[in-house]
């Protein structure tokens, strides 16, 4: 069984197979699936919290790059933002801020990116500090 490849594409086929592995009695091969689940949906988890890490830097940018059309719909996109990056590190301890800090600069230049894109112009922001994107209220005036 060649557990990595059935864990990347269906995280629900992996554990049917595992299921066939114990009814079978064969516990090495459901402990390789088991670990490969594991290590697959920490993937996925990690995958999403980039993801949002990303969404709400780019909200955060256009926050501070367009300050004419902020909106109650921008200050919602951040709050919903870091409220789904709270859920995940609840849902998965592992994915701490640390790796968050880790995976930071990457997610930035994504993040500026993607803003620049729907800004259609340069931003003149260089950088956000933990400050900027976990605890700065971003409220509508």
């Amino acid at each position: 069984m060649n557990w990595q490849e059935l864990s990347a594409t269906s995280h629900y086929k992996t554990a049917v197979a595992i299921k066939y592995e114990l009814q079978e009695g064969d516990f090495q091969q459901a402990k390789t699936g088991i670990e490969e689940l594991i290590d697959a949906l920490a993937r996925s988890e990690k995958r999403a919290l980039k993801s949002q890490l990303i969404r709400l830097m780019k909200h955060i940018i256009k926050w501070k790059s367009q300050p004419e059309k902020r909106s109650r719909s921008w200050s919602a996109s951040i709050s919903n933002a870091r409220e789904e990056i709270a859920d995940i590190q609840e849902e998965t301890p592992s994915l701490t801020n640390w790796v968050v800090q880790d995976m930071w600069e990457k997610c930035f230049r994504a993040a500026k990116r993607e803003a620049e894109g729907e800004m259609n112009q340069t931003s003149p922001v260089s950088n956000l500090s933990w400050e900027e994107v976990f605890k700065q209220q971003y409220g509508h005036e």
